[in-house]
């Protein structure tokens, strides 16, 4: 079953959004050498309650870290250790709050320092496949539109889709109907209404999309060891088209 968001839970869900969006944001400016993954999850944790939500994600299935921190390879799911961001590395900060009784879900991948032209080119690729998504997500269409659309921006440039992981409705419960995958034959799936709120999230990576969990039983690793790159917006379905929830303003 799909829901359809009311005008008030719309609201509710635009303050979530915009509070995780704005963790995010002031994250992405520690994000230094010598920092280690522990120091940044301690500190959205304390952004997160100091805005007087919680964390979606701490306990979620007994996940135990605050945000989600990947690097380079790490596709998603990563969690703060005392591993310490170098120069020369690409990190994913993937943030969810709940706020309000409503779910806000982003997430963004940063350079650290000086990376390789492909590596750049992966990380703005994927930042395109999801505003790719993002102008397929409007009354009418279809849902797979939205998994061709950053299938086709991915792969057009060389970049494969991870298959295993997928986008995912969004409100008062994190993941809610319909699984949104990253891949997909246009025209076809559920018909888009307004009201519904999907979590849009490309996982893109070098070489193959073949993925694993490492040995923490958490965090997602591209098998070629290659790096990868992830973004994510909540995004509402409106009559006048796709709402992104997830900036620090709504105005985008």
């Amino acid at each position: 079953m799909i829901s359809l968001k009311s005008q008030w839970e719309l609201q509710r869900m635009r303050e979530s959004g915009r509070l995780a969006a704005g963790v995010l944001a002031e994250l992405s400016r520690l994000l230094e050498p010598g920092i280690t993954t522990a120091e940044l999850d301690r500190q959205a944790g304390k952004l997160i309650r100091l805005n007087g939500a919680r964390s979606a994600f701490l306990g979620y299935k007994g996940f135990p870290g605050n945000i989600c921190i990947s690097i380079n390879e790490e596709v998603v799911h990563g969690i703060g250790t005392d591993r310490r961001i170098r120069s020369g590395d690409i990190v994913s900060l993937d943030v969810g709050v709940k706020f309000g009784g409503y779910v806000g879900d982003v997430a963004a991948t940063f350079p650290v320092g000086k990376i390789s032209s492909r590596v750049r080119e992966l990380v703005d690729t994927c930042a395109a496949a999801l505003d790719a998504g993002i102008e397929q997500t409007r009354t009418g269409r279809r849902l797979y539109d939205i998994s061709a659309a950053i299938q086709n921006t991915a792969e057009s440039a060389g970049f494969a889709v991870v298959r295993d992981f997928v986008g995912h409705g969004i409100g008062m419960e994190m993941h809610e109907e319909p699984q949104v995958p990253n891949y997909g034959t246009p025209g076809t799936g559920p018909l888009l209404r307004a009201g519904m709120v999907l979590a849009i999230e490309p996982m893109l990576v070098i070489g193959g999309s073949e993925v694993e969990v490492g040995n923490d039983n958490w965090t997602v690793v591209a098998r070629s060891g290659r790096p990868s790159a992830h973004f994510e917006h909540t995004v509402a379905i409106t009559e006048n088209g796709p709402e992104i929830l997830t900036c620090p303003t709504t105005d985008r």
